[in-house]
């Protein structure tokens, strides 16, 4: 099964999900405000897509951190403590395609068309 993580408000999460609805993917949604960031699989993602994959650099939420804390963030450790403590750094949404399949970042229609099959 296919799921879908981020915050139900967020505009890309909204194109993802929508995009998936229209390719008839089944998938379940995990809503990073209500029910938190899942620690393990947070684990995983950060070796793979990876650390830098997942921080949201460009996003409000890394603006407001304080110069010291995105200074800090040079590695997956470091990285794991700032997305724990602001899930929406997060970059959105995350996908896990199933098991054995890959984890995505971010909303790519031409990407996911191998995933969705």
């Amino acid at each position: 099964m296919t799921t879908l993580y981020g915050i139900p408000n967020c505009d890309t999460v909204k194109r993802a999900r929508a995009w998936l609805d229209e390719q008839g993917v089944a998938y379940s949604f995990h809503d990073f405000k209500k029910s938190g960031v899942p620690e393990a699989e947070l684990d995983r993602w950060l070796v793979a897509p990876g650390w830098e994959a997942l921080v949201n650099r460009r996003g409000t939420t890394w603006r407001r951190l304080d110069d010291a804390t995105r200074a800090s963030v040079v590695d997956a450790a470091s990285a794991r403590a700032v997305l724990l403590a602001n899930p929406s750094l997060i970059k959105r949404p995350v996908v896990n395609w199933g098991a054995g399949r890959d984890v995505t970042t971010g909303f790519d229609a031409t990407g996911w068309k191998s995933h969705a099959l």
